[in-house]
Protein backbone atom coordinates (compact mmCIF):
# COMPACT_ATOMS: atom_id res chain seq x y z
CA UNK A 1 0.00 0.00 0.00
CA UNK A 2 1.41 3.84 -0.76
CA UNK A 3 2.24 5.64 2.09
CA UNK A 4 1.11 9.03 3.14
CA UNK A 5 3.20 12.10 2.40
CA UNK A 6 2.93 12.34 6.23
CA UNK A 7 4.53 8.91 6.71
CA UNK A 8 7.30 8.47 3.75
CA UNK A 9 8.42 12.80 5.61
CA UNK A 10 8.59 10.71 8.74
CA UNK A 11 10.67 7.84 6.95
CA UNK A 12 12.84 10.33 5.00
CA UNK A 13 13.83 12.19 8.45
CA UNK A 14 14.47 8.77 9.81
CA UNK A 15 11.79 8.72 12.56
CA UNK A 16 10.40 5.55 11.58
CA UNK A 17 11.51 1.87 10.47
CA UNK A 18 12.40 2.11 7.08
CA UNK A 19 11.78 -1.13 4.79
CA UNK A 20 14.54 -1.43 2.96
CA UNK A 21 18.24 -0.26 3.11
CA UNK A 22 21.12 -0.84 0.42
CA UNK A 23 24.17 0.09 1.88
CA UNK A 24 28.00 0.03 0.73
CA UNK A 25 26.70 0.84 -2.83
CA UNK A 26 28.09 3.82 -5.16
CA UNK A 27 25.22 6.01 -6.03
CA UNK A 28 25.69 7.52 -9.63
CA UNK A 29 23.94 10.90 -8.82
CA UNK A 30 22.02 11.72 -12.40
CA UNK A 31 22.22 15.28 -11.13
CA UNK A 32 25.18 16.05 -9.87
CA UNK A 33 27.16 13.46 -12.18
CA UNK A 34 28.95 12.57 -9.32
CA UNK A 35 29.42 8.75 -8.06
CA UNK A 36 29.59 8.99 -4.18
CA UNK A 37 29.36 5.97 -1.75
CA UNK A 38 26.15 5.85 -0.35
CA UNK A 39 23.50 4.14 1.50
CA UNK A 40 19.81 4.45 -0.15
CA UNK A 41 17.06 4.38 2.16
CA UNK A 42 13.51 2.52 0.44
CA UNK A 43 10.41 3.34 2.22
CA UNK A 44 6.59 1.93 0.67
CA UNK A 45 8.04 1.88 -2.84
CA UNK A 46 9.86 5.83 -2.85
CA UNK A 47 13.46 6.80 -2.06
CA UNK A 48 13.32 8.35 1.13
CA UNK A 49 16.98 9.61 1.53
CA UNK A 50 20.93 8.89 1.90
CA UNK A 51 23.20 7.90 4.52
CA UNK A 52 23.51 5.31 7.94
CA UNK A 53 21.68 6.86 10.19
CA UNK A 54 18.67 4.96 9.02
CA UNK A 55 17.16 1.93 10.93
CA UNK A 56 15.37 -1.00 8.58
CA UNK A 57 13.75 -3.52 8.37
CA UNK A 58 15.51 -5.17 5.79
CA UNK A 59 19.16 -4.60 4.37
CA UNK A 60 20.82 -5.32 1.49
CA UNK A 61 24.99 -5.28 1.40
CA UNK A 62 25.53 -4.16 -2.10
CA UNK A 63 29.64 -4.85 -1.83
CA UNK A 64 30.65 -1.64 -3.85
CA UNK A 65 28.29 -2.11 -7.01
CA UNK A 66 26.83 0.25 -8.58
CA UNK A 67 23.50 2.07 -7.88
CA UNK A 68 21.75 3.54 -11.21
CA UNK A 69 18.06 4.96 -11.70
CA UNK A 70 15.76 2.35 -13.55
CA UNK A 71 16.81 2.67 -17.03
CA UNK A 72 13.51 3.90 -19.23
CA UNK A 73 12.68 3.22 -22.74
CA UNK A 74 11.66 6.39 -24.36
CA UNK A 75 9.80 5.04 -27.64
CA UNK A 76 8.91 1.56 -27.79
CA UNK A 77 6.48 -0.73 -29.80
CA UNK A 78 5.64 -3.62 -27.86
CA UNK A 79 3.87 -4.95 -30.27
CA UNK A 80 6.74 -6.03 -32.15
CA UNK A 81 8.33 -8.14 -29.41
CA UNK A 82 5.35 -10.46 -30.56
CA UNK A 83 4.76 -11.14 -26.99
CA UNK A 84 2.12 -9.80 -24.22
CA UNK A 85 2.60 -7.06 -22.31
CA UNK A 86 3.30 -9.26 -19.17
CA UNK A 87 5.97 -11.28 -21.42
CA UNK A 88 7.40 -8.26 -22.52
CA UNK A 89 7.72 -7.15 -18.80
CA UNK A 90 9.75 -10.17 -18.24
CA UNK A 91 11.91 -9.66 -20.86
CA UNK A 92 13.11 -5.88 -19.93
CA UNK A 93 12.82 -5.75 -16.32
CA UNK A 94 15.45 -8.37 -16.08
CA UNK A 95 17.49 -5.99 -18.20
CA UNK A 96 16.86 -3.13 -16.10
CA UNK A 97 14.50 -1.38 -17.84
CA UNK A 98 11.40 -0.15 -14.96
CA UNK A 99 9.56 2.37 -17.08
CA UNK A 100 8.77 2.56 -21.12
CA UNK A 101 6.76 5.05 -22.99
CA UNK A 102 5.01 2.85 -25.67
CA UNK A 103 3.02 3.77 -28.71
CA UNK A 104 -0.32 1.52 -29.25
CA UNK A 105 0.10 2.38 -33.15
CA UNK A 106 0.53 -0.86 -34.39
CA UNK A 107 -2.60 -2.67 -32.66
CA UNK A 108 -4.64 0.50 -33.18
CA UNK A 109 -4.08 0.34 -37.02
CA UNK A 110 -5.35 -3.07 -36.65
CA UNK A 111 -8.18 -2.99 -33.77
CA UNK A 112 -8.51 0.24 -33.64
CA UNK A 113 -9.40 1.94 -30.34
CA UNK A 114 -10.19 -1.89 -29.01
CA UNK A 115 -6.76 -2.03 -29.22
CA UNK A 116 -5.61 1.15 -27.37
CA UNK A 117 -7.94 -0.30 -24.66
CA UNK A 118 -6.62 -3.79 -24.63
CA UNK A 119 -3.03 -2.31 -24.40
CA UNK A 120 -4.02 0.25 -21.89
CA UNK A 121 -5.61 -2.62 -19.53
CA UNK A 122 -2.93 -5.25 -20.17
CA UNK A 123 -0.64 -2.57 -18.48
CA UNK A 124 -2.50 -2.49 -15.75
CA UNK A 125 -0.54 -4.01 -11.89
CA UNK A 126 2.79 -5.01 -13.95
CA UNK A 127 5.94 -4.95 -12.59
CA UNK A 128 6.89 -2.19 -15.07
CA UNK A 129 5.81 1.69 -15.43
CA UNK A 130 3.87 1.73 -18.92
CA UNK A 131 3.29 5.11 -19.76
CA UNK A 132 1.20 5.73 -23.15
CA UNK A 133 1.64 7.95 -26.07
CA UNK A 134 -1.48 8.22 -28.10
CA UNK A 135 -1.16 6.59 -32.09
CA UNK A 136 -1.40 9.74 -34.23
CA UNK A 137 -1.20 8.12 -37.23
CA UNK A 138 -3.83 5.24 -38.20
CA UNK A 139 -3.70 5.19 -40.81
CA UNK A 140 -0.38 6.19 -41.32
CA UNK A 141 -1.65 7.17 -44.54
CA UNK A 142 -4.15 6.69 -47.54
CA UNK A 143 -1.74 4.92 -50.06
CA UNK A 144 -2.81 1.72 -47.76
CA UNK A 145 -6.14 -0.22 -45.95
CA UNK A 146 -5.79 -0.59 -42.27
CA UNK A 147 -8.30 -1.98 -39.92
CA UNK A 148 -9.05 1.72 -38.27
CA UNK A 149 -9.21 5.09 -38.72
CA UNK A 150 -8.90 7.22 -35.69
CA UNK A 151 -9.72 10.84 -35.53
CA UNK A 152 -8.94 13.60 -32.87
CA UNK A 153 -12.44 13.29 -31.80
CA UNK A 154 -11.98 9.23 -31.15
CA UNK A 155 -8.80 9.56 -29.31
CA UNK A 156 -9.40 12.60 -27.14
CA UNK A 157 -11.22 10.45 -24.57
CA UNK A 158 -7.80 8.52 -23.41
CA UNK A 159 -6.38 11.64 -22.41
CA UNK A 160 -8.02 11.61 -19.00
CA UNK A 161 -5.73 8.49 -18.45
CA UNK A 162 -3.07 9.29 -15.93
CA UNK A 163 -0.63 7.11 -17.56
CA UNK A 164 -1.42 8.74 -21.47
CA UNK A 165 1.07 11.37 -21.77
CA UNK A 166 0.71 12.87 -24.81
CA UNK A 167 0.80 11.98 -29.21
CA UNK A 168 2.80 9.64 -30.28
CA UNK A 169 5.21 10.32 -33.34
CA UNK A 170 3.55 12.35 -36.46
CA UNK A 171 4.10 10.44 -39.23
CA UNK A 172 2.09 12.16 -41.82
CA UNK A 173 4.83 14.83 -41.63
CA UNK A 174 3.59 16.33 -45.13
CA UNK A 175 -0.26 16.51 -43.75
CA UNK A 176 1.66 18.76 -41.52
CA UNK A 177 3.50 20.81 -43.61
CA UNK A 178 0.22 21.27 -45.50
CA UNK A 179 -1.41 21.87 -42.31
CA UNK A 180 -4.12 18.86 -42.66
CA UNK A 181 -7.18 19.66 -40.40
CA UNK A 182 -7.26 16.16 -39.55
CA UNK A 183 -3.88 15.68 -38.52
CA UNK A 184 -3.82 19.33 -36.81
CA UNK A 185 -7.19 18.80 -34.97
CA UNK A 186 -5.15 15.70 -33.38
CA UNK A 187 -2.14 18.00 -32.16
CA UNK A 188 -4.34 20.31 -30.60
CA UNK A 189 -6.39 17.87 -28.30
CA UNK A 190 -2.89 17.36 -26.47
CA UNK A 191 -3.37 20.28 -25.11
CA UNK A 192 -0.03 21.23 -24.32
CA UNK A 193 1.45 17.77 -23.52
CA UNK A 194 4.67 16.11 -25.58
CA UNK A 195 3.87 15.40 -29.15
CA UNK A 196 6.32 12.79 -30.72
CA UNK A 197 8.04 13.23 -34.19
CA UNK A 198 8.62 10.94 -36.97
CA UNK A 199 10.54 12.55 -40.23
CA UNK A 200 12.61 10.81 -41.45
CA UNK A 201 15.16 12.97 -44.23
CA UNK A 202 12.99 16.27 -43.49
CA UNK A 203 14.81 19.20 -43.29
CA UNK A 204 15.50 22.56 -44.23
CA UNK A 205 11.69 24.70 -44.24
CA UNK A 206 10.01 21.45 -44.31
CA UNK A 207 11.50 20.62 -40.95
CA UNK A 208 11.59 23.87 -39.95
CA UNK A 209 6.95 23.82 -40.89
CA UNK A 210 7.17 20.24 -39.08
CA UNK A 211 8.61 21.98 -35.69
CA UNK A 212 6.92 25.10 -35.58
CA UNK A 213 3.37 22.63 -35.39
CA UNK A 214 4.60 22.02 -32.09
CA UNK A 215 6.02 18.62 -32.52
CA UNK A 216 9.30 18.49 -30.20
CA UNK A 217 11.49 15.33 -31.14
CA UNK A 218 12.38 12.77 -33.62
CA UNK A 219 13.81 9.13 -33.73
CA UNK A 220 14.28 8.78 -37.40
CA UNK A 221 17.81 10.53 -37.59
CA UNK A 222 20.20 7.67 -40.07
CA UNK A 223 22.75 10.23 -39.78
CA UNK A 224 24.64 12.50 -37.84
CA UNK A 225 23.91 15.62 -40.17
CA UNK A 226 20.33 14.86 -40.09
CA UNK A 227 19.86 14.32 -36.12
CA UNK A 228 22.30 17.84 -36.36
CA UNK A 229 19.59 20.35 -37.80
CA UNK A 230 17.10 18.29 -36.03
CA UNK A 231 18.96 18.82 -32.08
CA UNK A 232 20.29 22.71 -33.99
CA UNK A 233 16.09 23.72 -35.01
CA UNK A 234 15.16 22.41 -31.10
CA UNK A 235 14.07 19.09 -31.18
CA UNK A 236 15.06 16.20 -28.41
CA UNK A 237 16.89 13.73 -30.33
CA UNK A 238 15.42 9.72 -29.71
CA UNK A 239 18.87 8.26 -30.38
CA UNK A 240 17.15 4.88 -31.62
CA UNK A 241 18.70 1.27 -32.07
CA UNK A 242 16.27 -1.24 -32.82
CA UNK A 243 16.18 -4.87 -34.46
CA UNK A 244 16.58 -3.30 -38.12
CA UNK A 245 16.50 0.47 -37.36
CA UNK A 246 20.48 0.50 -36.28
CA UNK A 247 21.29 4.17 -35.39
CA UNK A 248 23.49 4.16 -32.96
CA UNK A 249 26.64 4.29 -34.19
CA UNK A 250 26.02 7.09 -36.62
CA UNK A 251 24.24 9.86 -34.14
CA UNK A 252 26.65 9.32 -30.73
CA UNK A 253 29.65 11.47 -31.80
CA UNK A 254 26.86 13.87 -32.22
CA UNK A 255 26.53 14.11 -27.92
CA UNK A 256 28.85 16.08 -25.97
CA UNK A 257 29.06 17.10 -22.53
CA UNK A 258 27.72 20.60 -23.60
CA UNK A 259 23.80 19.30 -25.45
CA UNK A 260 23.33 15.99 -24.01
CA UNK A 261 20.60 16.48 -22.09
CA UNK A 262 18.48 16.98 -25.66
CA UNK A 263 19.24 12.99 -26.05
CA UNK A 264 17.46 9.90 -24.48
CA UNK A 265 17.61 6.44 -25.84
CA UNK A 266 14.94 4.40 -27.56
CA UNK A 267 14.34 1.03 -28.74
CA UNK A 268 11.29 1.61 -31.14
CA UNK A 269 10.77 -1.90 -32.36
CA UNK A 270 12.89 -5.07 -31.38
CA UNK A 271 12.10 -8.95 -31.13
CA UNK A 272 11.70 -11.04 -28.54
CA UNK A 273 14.96 -12.65 -29.31
CA UNK A 274 16.83 -9.55 -29.41
CA UNK A 275 15.77 -8.55 -25.90
CA UNK A 276 16.76 -12.30 -24.50
CA UNK A 277 19.85 -12.14 -26.39
CA UNK A 278 21.27 -8.35 -26.25
CA UNK A 279 18.44 -6.31 -23.94
CA UNK A 280 17.14 -3.29 -23.97
CA UNK A 281 18.19 0.08 -22.74
CA UNK A 282 20.72 -1.70 -21.19
CA UNK A 283 22.40 -3.07 -24.78
CA UNK A 284 22.02 0.52 -26.09
CA UNK A 285 24.08 1.82 -22.61
CA UNK A 286 26.74 -0.41 -23.08
CA UNK A 287 27.01 -0.09 -26.75
CA UNK A 288 27.32 3.51 -26.43
CA UNK A 289 29.79 3.40 -24.12
CA UNK A 290 31.73 0.71 -25.73
CA UNK A 291 31.75 3.65 -28.82
CA UNK A 292 33.11 6.23 -26.91
CA UNK A 293 30.48 7.96 -24.54
CA UNK A 294 31.08 8.80 -21.03
CA UNK A 295 29.07 6.62 -19.00
CA UNK A 296 27.70 9.03 -16.74
CA UNK A 297 26.01 10.38 -19.62
CA UNK A 298 24.85 7.18 -21.23
CA UNK A 299 22.98 6.82 -17.70
CA UNK A 300 21.48 9.66 -17.77
CA UNK A 301 20.69 9.64 -21.17
CA UNK A 302 18.95 5.89 -20.41
CA UNK A 303 16.82 7.46 -17.15
CA UNK A 304 16.55 11.33 -16.21
CA UNK A 305 16.59 12.63 -19.55
CA UNK A 306 13.70 10.57 -20.93
CA UNK A 307 11.91 11.47 -17.42
CA UNK A 308 12.24 15.17 -17.55
CA UNK A 309 11.15 14.88 -21.38
CA UNK A 310 7.98 13.33 -21.25
CA UNK A 311 7.51 15.20 -17.48
CA UNK A 312 7.69 12.12 -15.36
CA UNK A 313 8.88 13.80 -11.97
CA UNK A 314 8.96 10.76 -10.05
CA UNK A 315 11.10 8.57 -11.94
CA UNK A 316 14.66 8.38 -14.08
CA UNK A 317 16.86 9.46 -10.68
CA UNK A 318 17.85 7.57 -7.31
CA UNK A 319 16.46 11.06 -4.65
CA UNK A 320 14.21 11.62 -2.27
CA UNK A 321 10.71 11.74 -3.30
CA UNK A 322 11.06 9.86 -6.61
CA UNK A 323 10.27 6.35 -7.30
CA UNK A 324 12.54 3.45 -6.28
CA UNK A 325 13.23 1.69 -9.47
CA UNK A 326 16.98 1.29 -9.03
CA UNK A 327 19.43 -1.07 -11.19
CA UNK A 328 22.22 -2.41 -9.45
CA UNK A 329 25.17 -3.54 -11.44
CA UNK A 330 29.54 -4.54 -10.98
CA UNK A 331 30.79 -2.48 -13.94
CA UNK A 332 30.34 0.73 -15.06
CA UNK A 333 32.16 0.16 -18.60
CA UNK A 334 30.11 -2.54 -18.83
CA UNK A 335 26.35 -2.22 -17.62
CA UNK A 336 24.82 -5.56 -16.67
CA UNK A 337 22.05 -5.50 -13.78
CA UNK A 338 22.35 -7.85 -10.97
CA UNK A 339 20.21 -6.35 -9.17
CA UNK A 340 16.68 -4.56 -10.29
CA UNK A 341 13.95 -2.97 -8.02
CA UNK A 342 10.76 -1.62 -9.14
CA UNK A 343 8.58 0.30 -6.14
CA UNK A 344 11.36 -0.78 -3.75
CA UNK A 345 10.40 -4.89 -4.55
CA UNK A 346 13.10 -6.80 -5.82
CA UNK A 347 12.00 -8.27 -9.10
CA UNK A 348 15.41 -9.39 -10.77
CA UNK A 349 18.63 -11.30 -9.55
CA UNK A 350 21.48 -11.48 -12.10
CA UNK A 351 19.32 -11.57 -15.59
CA UNK A 352 16.43 -13.64 -13.92
CA UNK A 353 12.93 -11.76 -13.46
CA UNK A 354 11.86 -12.72 -9.94
CA UNK A 355 8.56 -10.53 -10.09
CA UNK A 356 5.30 -11.43 -10.11
CA UNK A 357 3.84 -12.14 -13.43
CA UNK A 358 0.83 -10.70 -14.00
CA UNK A 359 -2.07 -12.63 -15.71
CA UNK A 360 -3.65 -10.68 -18.97
CA UNK A 361 -7.23 -11.08 -19.10
CA UNK A 362 -9.52 -9.88 -21.74
CA UNK A 363 -9.99 -11.32 -25.56
CA UNK A 364 -9.54 -9.27 -28.51
CA UNK A 365 -11.75 -10.15 -31.70
CA UNK A 366 -10.31 -12.07 -34.65
CA UNK A 367 -8.49 -9.80 -37.02
CA UNK A 368 -7.59 -11.78 -40.24
CA UNK A 369 -10.35 -10.91 -42.90
CA UNK A 370 -9.29 -12.23 -46.57
CA UNK A 371 -11.33 -12.89 -49.79
CA UNK A 372 -10.30 -16.06 -50.93
CA UNK A 373 -6.98 -16.44 -52.80
CA UNK A 374 -6.23 -18.33 -55.89
CA UNK A 375 -3.16 -18.87 -57.23
CA UNK A 376 -3.44 -16.49 -60.38
CA UNK A 377 -3.79 -13.72 -58.18
CA UNK A 378 0.45 -13.61 -57.36
CA UNK A 379 0.43 -13.10 -61.09
CA UNK A 380 2.32 -10.11 -62.82
CA UNK A 381 1.38 -9.83 -66.47
CA UNK A 382 4.76 -8.11 -68.13
CA UNK A 383 4.45 -4.91 -68.99
CA UNK A 384 7.77 -3.65 -70.29
CA UNK A 385 10.57 -4.45 -69.35
CA UNK A 386 11.92 -2.54 -66.55
CA UNK A 387 10.45 -2.52 -62.90
CA UNK A 388 10.83 -0.61 -60.01
CA UNK A 389 12.51 -2.15 -57.28
CA UNK A 390 12.33 -2.05 -53.50
CA UNK A 391 16.20 -2.41 -51.81
CA UNK A 392 17.18 -3.13 -48.62
CA UNK A 393 19.37 -1.53 -46.82
CA UNK A 394 20.97 -3.92 -44.06
CA UNK A 395 20.42 -2.75 -40.57
CA UNK A 396 17.77 0.09 -41.59
CA UNK A 397 14.19 0.65 -42.37
CA UNK A 398 15.03 3.10 -45.17
CA UNK A 399 15.05 1.56 -48.41
CA UNK A 400 16.35 2.60 -51.86
CA UNK A 401 14.37 2.68 -55.81
CA UNK A 402 16.12 1.18 -58.46
CA UNK A 403 14.69 0.55 -61.60
CA UNK A 404 16.07 -2.74 -63.12
CA UNK A 405 15.34 -5.04 -66.20
CA UNK A 406 12.51 -7.40 -64.90
CA UNK A 407 12.89 -11.35 -65.53
CA UNK A 408 9.70 -12.24 -67.99
CA UNK A 409 8.66 -15.28 -68.79
CA UNK A 410 5.48 -16.68 -70.80
CA UNK A 411 4.60 -13.10 -70.50
CA UNK A 412 4.59 -12.60 -66.77
CA UNK A 413 6.76 -10.58 -64.74
CA UNK A 414 8.92 -13.31 -61.99
CA UNK A 415 11.42 -13.55 -59.14
CA UNK A 416 14.41 -13.49 -60.44
CA UNK A 417 16.77 -15.47 -58.19
CA UNK A 418 20.21 -15.19 -59.91
CA UNK A 419 20.30 -11.34 -59.53
CA UNK A 420 18.43 -11.97 -56.26
CA UNK A 421 15.02 -9.76 -57.38
CA UNK A 422 12.15 -11.42 -55.65
CA UNK A 423 8.47 -11.12 -55.96
CA UNK A 424 6.54 -9.64 -53.17
CA UNK A 425 2.87 -9.41 -52.64
CA UNK A 426 0.93 -7.41 -49.42
CA UNK A 427 -2.90 -9.11 -48.93
CA UNK A 428 -5.48 -7.00 -47.37
CA UNK A 429 -6.46 -8.79 -44.22
CA UNK A 430 -8.75 -6.23 -42.92
CA UNK A 431 -11.70 -5.38 -45.00
CA UNK A 432 -11.67 -8.67 -47.17
CA UNK A 433 -11.66 -6.55 -50.19
CA UNK A 434 -9.32 -8.68 -52.60
CA UNK A 435 -7.04 -5.88 -52.90
CA UNK A 436 -3.26 -7.25 -53.63
CA UNK A 437 -0.13 -5.40 -54.27
CA UNK A 438 2.64 -6.52 -56.19
CA UNK A 439 6.03 -6.11 -56.47
CA UNK A 440 10.03 -6.66 -56.55
CA UNK A 441 12.63 -6.48 -54.18
CA UNK A 442 16.28 -7.08 -53.80
CA UNK A 443 18.53 -7.95 -50.87
CA UNK A 444 16.31 -11.02 -49.14
CA UNK A 445 18.90 -13.72 -50.88
CA UNK A 446 16.15 -16.25 -50.81
CA UNK A 447 17.26 -18.94 -53.17
CA UNK A 448 13.77 -21.03 -52.89
CA UNK A 449 10.67 -20.61 -50.92
CA UNK A 450 9.05 -17.90 -49.08
CA UNK A 451 8.37 -15.89 -45.97
CA UNK A 452 5.33 -14.40 -45.01
CA UNK A 453 4.28 -12.41 -41.88
CA UNK A 454 0.47 -10.34 -40.76
CA UNK A 455 3.19 -8.24 -38.76
CA UNK A 456 3.78 -5.07 -41.67
CA UNK A 457 3.85 -1.89 -40.52
CA UNK A 458 1.77 -0.08 -40.17
CA UNK A 459 -1.79 -1.51 -41.61
CA UNK A 460 -0.05 -4.61 -40.92
CA UNK A 461 -1.75 -6.76 -44.00
CA UNK A 462 -0.03 -10.01 -44.91
CA UNK A 463 3.21 -9.81 -46.81
CA UNK A 464 5.54 -11.89 -48.46
CA UNK A 465 8.13 -12.10 -50.23
CA UNK A 466 9.44 -15.26 -52.20
CA UNK A 467 11.25 -17.13 -54.77
CA UNK A 468 8.71 -18.40 -56.92
CA UNK A 469 4.63 -18.10 -57.10
CA UNK A 470 3.44 -21.62 -55.37
CA UNK A 471 5.36 -20.38 -52.48
CA UNK A 472 3.87 -17.11 -52.25
CA UNK A 473 0.57 -18.65 -52.49
CA UNK A 474 1.33 -21.25 -49.96
CA UNK A 475 2.69 -18.68 -47.25
CA UNK A 476 -0.01 -16.25 -47.22
CA UNK A 477 -2.88 -19.09 -47.32
CA UNK A 478 -1.21 -20.60 -43.97
CA UNK A 479 -0.86 -16.65 -42.42
CA UNK A 480 -4.57 -16.82 -42.81
CA UNK A 481 -5.25 -20.20 -41.58
CA UNK A 482 -3.49 -19.28 -38.63
CA UNK A 483 -5.40 -16.01 -37.81
CA UNK A 484 -2.10 -14.29 -37.69
CA UNK A 485 1.67 -14.93 -37.62
CA UNK A 486 5.20 -15.54 -39.28
CA UNK A 487 6.20 -18.86 -41.46
CA UNK A 488 8.42 -20.19 -43.52
CA UNK A 489 7.36 -22.28 -46.98
CA UNK A 490 8.75 -24.19 -50.01
CA UNK A 491 6.26 -24.99 -52.39
CA UNK A 492 3.59 -26.48 -50.63
CA UNK A 493 5.36 -27.49 -47.73
CA UNK A 494 4.96 -24.99 -44.11
CA UNK A 495 8.50 -25.57 -43.03
CA UNK A 496 8.47 -23.46 -39.87
CA UNK A 497 5.15 -20.83 -38.41
CA UNK A 498 4.50 -18.72 -35.75
CA UNK A 499 1.37 -17.87 -34.96
CA UNK A 500 0.16 -14.60 -33.24
CA UNK A 501 -3.37 -14.71 -32.82
CA UNK A 502 -3.61 -10.97 -30.83
CA UNK A 503 -4.21 -9.05 -33.86
CA UNK A 504 -1.71 -10.69 -35.75
CA UNK A 505 0.86 -9.27 -34.11
CA UNK A 506 1.32 -10.92 -30.77
CA UNK A 507 0.61 -14.27 -28.51
CA UNK A 508 0.13 -15.23 -25.02
CA UNK A 509 3.16 -17.86 -25.34
CA UNK A 510 5.71 -17.61 -22.62
CA UNK A 511 8.61 -15.44 -24.04
CA UNK A 512 10.67 -18.35 -24.17
CA UNK A 513 8.34 -20.08 -26.87
CA UNK A 514 8.32 -16.82 -29.00
CA UNK A 515 12.03 -16.82 -28.63
CA UNK A 516 12.46 -20.44 -29.82
CA UNK A 517 10.32 -20.58 -32.62
CA UNK A 518 11.37 -17.45 -33.90
CA UNK A 519 15.40 -18.69 -33.92
CA UNK A 520 13.58 -21.45 -35.64
CA UNK A 521 12.26 -19.36 -38.85
CA UNK A 522 15.46 -17.22 -38.95
CA UNK A 523 17.49 -20.53 -38.85
CA UNK A 524 15.41 -21.97 -41.57
CA UNK A 525 15.28 -18.74 -43.67
CA UNK A 526 18.95 -19.08 -44.11
CA UNK A 527 18.34 -22.23 -45.10
CA UNK A 528 16.61 -21.02 -47.68
CA UNK A 529 19.45 -18.71 -48.85
CA UNK A 530 17.99 -15.64 -47.17
CA UNK A 531 21.00 -13.42 -45.91
CA UNK A 532 19.21 -10.77 -43.49
CA UNK A 533 20.18 -11.09 -39.74
CA UNK A 534 16.55 -10.72 -38.94
CA UNK A 535 14.49 -11.42 -42.17
CA UNK A 536 11.22 -10.77 -40.45
CA UNK A 537 11.83 -7.43 -39.00
CA UNK A 538 12.92 -6.58 -42.40
CA UNK A 539 10.39 -7.71 -44.34
CA UNK A 540 7.75 -5.74 -41.54
CA UNK A 541 8.95 -2.86 -42.69
CA UNK A 542 8.74 -2.72 -46.57
CA UNK A 543 5.22 -2.05 -46.03
CA UNK A 544 5.99 1.55 -44.58
CA UNK A 545 4.62 4.40 -46.36
CA UNK A 546 6.40 7.06 -44.54
CA UNK A 547 9.58 5.78 -44.64
CA UNK A 548 12.22 6.19 -47.68
CA UNK A 549 12.57 5.83 -50.54
CA UNK A 550 10.20 2.89 -52.10
CA UNK A 551 8.02 1.14 -49.88
CA UNK A 552 4.66 -1.22 -51.34
CA UNK A 553 0.80 -1.68 -49.91
CA UNK A 554 -2.02 -3.44 -50.77
CA UNK A 555 -2.58 -0.38 -53.15
CA UNK A 556 0.52 -0.92 -55.17
CA UNK A 557 4.11 1.03 -54.96
CA UNK A 558 4.83 4.02 -52.82
CA UNK A 559 7.47 6.43 -53.80
CA UNK A 560 7.74 8.16 -50.10
CA UNK A 561 9.73 11.16 -51.63
CA UNK A 562 6.64 11.98 -53.92
CA UNK A 563 4.29 10.39 -51.36
CA UNK A 564 2.26 9.16 -53.84
CA UNK A 565 1.39 5.49 -55.65
CA UNK A 566 3.97 4.82 -58.68
CA UNK A 567 3.63 2.00 -61.20
CA UNK A 568 5.93 -1.10 -61.40
CA UNK A 569 6.33 -0.79 -65.09
CA UNK A 570 8.69 1.78 -65.93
Amino acid sequence: MMASTKELIKAAGGNIVVDLLLQNGKLINVFSGEIVKQDVAVHKGFVVGFGTGYKAKKKINLRGKYIAPGFIDGHVHIESSMVSISEFARAVVARGVTSVITDAHEIANVLGIDGIKYMLESSKNQPLNVFFMLPSCVPATNMETAGAHLSGFDLYPFLKEKWVLGLGEVMNFPGVINADEDMLDKMKIVNGKRIDGHSPGLKGVALSAYIASGITSDHESTTLYEAKEKLEKGMFIMVREGTSEKNLKDIIPLVNEKNYSRFFFVSDDRHAHDLVKEGSIDYIVRKSISLGLDPIIAIKMATVNTAEYFRLPRIGAVAPGYQADITVFSDLKNVKPCMVFRKGELVSVNGKFVGKKIKISGLVRGSINVRWLAHKDFNIPAQKKNINVIEVVPSQIITKKRVLPARIEKGFAVSDIKRDILKMVIVERHMSSGSIGKGFVKGFGLKKGAIASSVAHDAHNILCVGADDQSLFTACVEVVKMGGGLCVVDGEKVLGKLPLPIAGLMTDKPLEYVVKELEKLVTISKKLGCTLDDPFMTLSFLALPVIPELKLTDKGLVDVSKMKLVELFV
